[in-house]
């Protein structure tokens, strides 16, 4: 089952809509009794940039926390066994040298601050009939079926493509970690098939120590990927959050699960 606004319609799902139930819903205000029966919950609802987060920050606050919180106390409730909330490395906000999933936090935007306030939420339901982690996800990128081009290397290609040259926020030499959108989705089963006693009240970053990159070369690889000049126009204020991850938890689950 897929509960959505569907904004954008169903054609996302048009390849698996023969296979699963799709719910126009929000996640504030739908019937609980969706819940019965259902083993695994991904919470991916959100308003899901940090942008965005600051248009409206009470209803992102709405939404992203209080919204989620409903959800995974709903799931508790009526006996979902596993609970899985999408949060963010921007919880980490501007961190000296690597952080991992024992480094304290230091959201610096609403969206930020609104996935920590659902993390401590969410953990504190996990017991030994509830099994509730944390993936807080790099900044995601790679081909969808509705494209979000408000992402870093997405936003960078299509730069290449529509005006020749790509923007980058400024100053570029702020760090972020990236990861692609089938690796996360990966990284959500494996939290699903592990052991409960692997995955219940956990942390993990989801992310590739190796895709711990500054944006301006960031955008140099983009445009030797691309077999393009690089070119480029700055674009915003100077970026407060920089940070590198440093991806722990879920090798050591991988390892675990497949030896």
């Amino acid at each position: 089952m897929v509960l959505d606004r569907f904004f954008f319609g169903y054609e996302p799902l048009s390849d698996v809509l023969d296979r699963v139930r799709a719910v126009r819903g929000d996640v504030r205000w739908f019937e609980p009794d969706l819940l019965r029966g259902v083993d695994v919950v991904f919470d991916l609802a959100s308003l899901s940039n940090d942008p965005a987060g600051e248009l409206d920050p009470a209803k992102t606050l709405e939404i992203n926390y209080e919204g989620r919180v409903r959800v995974a106390r709903l799931a508790k409730k009526l006996g979902v066994g596993r609970y899985v909330l999408a949060s963010s490395c921007s919880v980490y906000g501007f961190q000296d040298g690597f952080v991992d999933e024992s480094s304290p936090t230091n959201p610096l935007t609403t969206y930020a601050k609104a996935n920590v306030l659902a993390e401590g939420e969410v953990l504190s339901l996990a017991d030994r009939s509830f099994s509730a982690t944390v993936l807080r996800q790099a900044t995601v990128y790679g081909y969808s079926p509705r494209m979000r081009f408000d992402l870093a290397v997405n936003g960078m290609v299509l730069g290449f493509f529509r005006d020749g040259r790509v923007p980058i926020m400024r100053d570029g030499r702020q760090w972020r970690p990236f990861v692609h959108v089938k690796d996360t989705s990966k990284a959500f089963l494996m939290v699903a098939e592990a052991d409960a006693d692997l995955v219940n009240g956990e942390v993990f970053n989801v992310g590739s120590n190796e895709q711990n990159i500054q944006i301006f070369d960031l955008a140099k690889v983009v445009a030797d990927a691309l077999k393009v000049p690089f070119e480029y126009v700055w674009y915003g204020s100077p970026d407060s959050r920089s940070y590198n991850n440093k991806n722990l938890a879920i090798p050591t689950l991988q390892a675990a699960k497949w030896g």
